[in-house]
């Protein structure tokens, strides 16, 4: 079994979960940045190779050791520090392009898995409840990322048509929070008010990091090829998501949210790409159906669950205390109840 990006989060736990596997024989991790030391001490005793996958050597790497799983999780969700955009969608999509050939070619590969993410699914007004697979975006999507998935899951789809001996299967993932992940995103709670969009609260979900991890290696072993949306069970309004870090909702309109509302929050908005900010404004809801009654598998923690584990690693000191704001909901709830009972 062979895994990409074995330097970065999610290549690199995936080994370190597929070592601990008796069945496996071997575990090639690739990448042309040697993981850090806890990470390496964690993948024990997979075999650690430098290799670019947009080199034609990585034949050299799959072919050599007769490979017959490849697990592609070395994608970038933004530009590197050291490069733009062209370096983003170099690595992306030419990388991707040149290992799922490699793949095409070798005789001895039998599944693909490759990450993908709900990003393709774009986020408008027009969006449904819950996604299916065979959906596609009401709106194309604009951001880099998102428009990187949507070329690399047309390889993947072409390598199933050409060699449908190979079961080829994309994971869509939700977004991926947990502890690990606090560092990500974590800035837009940071601050007492958290700017959310006025007269919208998006529809979150989340899937949890241990889960994703999970959710990559069971589809290497499943060998099951096809399309899956992977998320935790349940949703929660962004509105929910403020309280329960402790924050204060700050509403402004979308066009400052996007726009001057990103200088005049400083960081907070910055670091956040365009798509990242749409989804704030929409939200965007999975269905998993096919990830549980097909691929079999069912993630552990549901999306409040791996949302409180993300906030918990962010180590937050809340503003108002969650626990409070819920007493008082239940109590207002239950007045409004009280009430109405009285008048019929």
């Amino acid at each position: 079994m062979l895994v990409t990006g074995a330097s970065r989060f999610f290549g690199g736990n995936a080994v370190a979960r597929l070592v601990r596997d008796t069945r496996i024989e071997r575990v090639i991790a690739v990448d042309t940045m040697t993981p850090g030391p806890e990470l390496r001490r964690r993948m024990g005793r997979a075999e650690l190779v430098r290799a670019d996958i947009r080199n034609p050597l990585i034949r050299k790497v799959i072919g050599g050791n007769n490979v017959d799983t490849v697990i592609h999780a070395g994608m970038l969700t933004r530009p590197p520090s050291g490069g733009g955009r062209a370096v983003m969608k170099d690595l992306n999509v030419l990388g991707s392009m040149q290992l799922l050939a490699v793949c095409q070619k070798t005789p001895s590969v039998r599944r693909v898995v490759v990450r993908s993410s709900s990003a393709i699914y774009g986020t408008s007004a027009q969006d449904p409840a819950k996604f299916t697979e065979e959906m596609s975006a009401r709106t194309p999507p604009s951001g880099s990322f998102a428009r990187d998935m949507i070329e690399i899951e047309g390889f993947v789809r072409g390598l199933a048509r050409r060699r449908p001996d190979i079961a080829a299967t994309i994971l869509r993932f939700a977004p991926i929070v947990g502890p690990r992940m606090a560092g990500r995103g974590a800035q837009y709670l940071r601050p007492p008010f958290t700017p959310t969009v006025l007269g919208r609260d998006a529809r979150l979900q989340f899937v949890h990091e241990e889960d994703a991890v999970a959710a990559l290696a069971e589809a290497a072993s499943a060998g099951r090829g096809g399309t899956f949306n992977i998320a935790g069970d349940g949703a929660l309004a962004l509105s929910q998501a403020v309280r329960r870090a402790g924050r204060l909702e700050l509403p402004i309109p979308f066009i400052l949210f996007r726009t001057a509302g990103r200088v005049l929050m400083g960081p907070v908005l910055r670091q956040f790409t365009g798509e990242q900010l749409d989804y704030f404004h929409f939200g965007c809801g999975l269905d998993t159906t096919r990830m549980r009654t097909e691929l079999g598998f069912h993630p552990r923690w549901t999306t409040v669950q791996a949302f409180d584990d993300y906030i918990g690693g962010a180590a937050l000191r809340p503003v108002i205390d969650p626990g409070w704001i819920d007493v008082a909901e239940r109590k207002l709830l239950g007045l409004v109840g009280a009430g109405t009972g009285a008048q019929s």
